[in-house]
């Protein structure tokens, strides 16, 4: 009974702080739920709640309602900021955590608006770590890395909502219903956090484009011992005409650094490749066939 009691008292308390700080938010078409966030009158919700629309309106558990426009929205990584018209109308923002320092097995509680049901709780555990969500935005591909899985469930409304920890601090945006009994979130992390100020800074995110396509691989026992590297990502695919092809990197190379920092998956390279990285030399260190090999490649901007 302790037990019972200690962790309804834990999902009840995460429940007090986090609902009244999540909105519904209604887009043009699109329904969802977003999350005050610091910032002068700013919510994060998913880019797909609100596609191509610019203006909308949130609506609390209180009642308060506050009109909205849309900052800016990237497809890729599932994420959008709006901004209130009137900065004063919405509660205090939640505090943010770091998804990089989940574990399996950690209690999470889920909160939004689920089949238009304003400021519903669902509680339950990370089922994953790690997961990958393919992302489109026209012909442009890509894959939103660590994604966080959790068996509290979510319905449609759910996107756009928080993912809290025990301690009250939201560590993901809830993004998809993955299937039977699992949820996906975009974790809130370094690398999300720097999308968001983007957004508020830019409207966009540009990003460097350069043409791979690669899994976590381990290193081989006689360089690892060399090296002290364990991990790398091999390529599965290197895209013709691209500036990984034009480098000189092939399908089967062993990615070992990029731009001089040590690369484990595919988000150890996506995270070097924001606008910043476009038109800039990129060196490439990879295995081949035994043997170190350094490339440089330049990013062209991802269109």
């Amino acid at each position: 009974m302790d037990e019972l009691d200690s962790y309804s008292r834990t999902v009840s308390a995460v429940a007090a702080e986090i609902t009244p700080r999540v909105a519904a938010v209604r887009i043009g078409r699109g329904s969802g739920s977003a999350v005050v966030v610091p910032g002068d009158g700013v919510l994060v919700t998913n880019a797909h709640v609100v596609a191509e629309a610019r203006r909308g309106r949130a609506d609390f558990l209180d009642g308060a309602q506050a009109p909205v426009r849309v900052v800016g929205a990237d497809a890729l990584s599932d994420l959008a900021v709006l901004r209130a018209e009137r900065p004063a109308d919405l509660p205090s923002p939640v505090r943010l955590g770091d998804a990089d320092r989940l574990v399996v097995g950690q209690l999470v509680v889920a909160v939004g608006n689920p089949l238009g049901l304003v400021g519903s709780v669902t509680a339950g555990v990370v089922s994953g770590l790690g997961r990958s969500l393919p992302t489109r935005s026209g012909q442009a591909g890509r894959v939103v890395e660590d994604v966080i899985q959790t068996d509290a469930a979510l319905n449609p409304g759910n996107s756009g909502g928080a993912l809290a920890d025990s301690a009250g601090r939201v560590v993901g945006i809830n993004t998809a219903v993955a299937g039977m009994g699992l949820g996906l979130a975009v974790p809130v992390n370094a690398t999300t956090l720097r999308i968001v100020e983007t957004l508020l800074r830019e409207g966009r995110v540009r990003r460097a484009y350069l043409g791979v396509v690669g899994t976590p691989a381990p290193v081989p026992a006689d360089v690892a011992e060399r090296h002290s590297r364990h991990s790398g990502v091999r390529l599965a695919e290197v895209v013709a005409g691209s500036p990984a092809a034009l480098a000189g990197l092939r399908r089967g190379d062993l990615v070992l650094d990029v731009g001089r920092h040590p690369v484990h998956d595919a988000q150890g390279i996506q995270k070097q490749l924001f606008g910043d990285a476009v038109g800039v030399p990129l060196p490439v260190t990879v295995l081949r066939n035994g043997a170190m090999v350094d490339v440089v490649a330049v990013p062209t901007e991802l269109g």
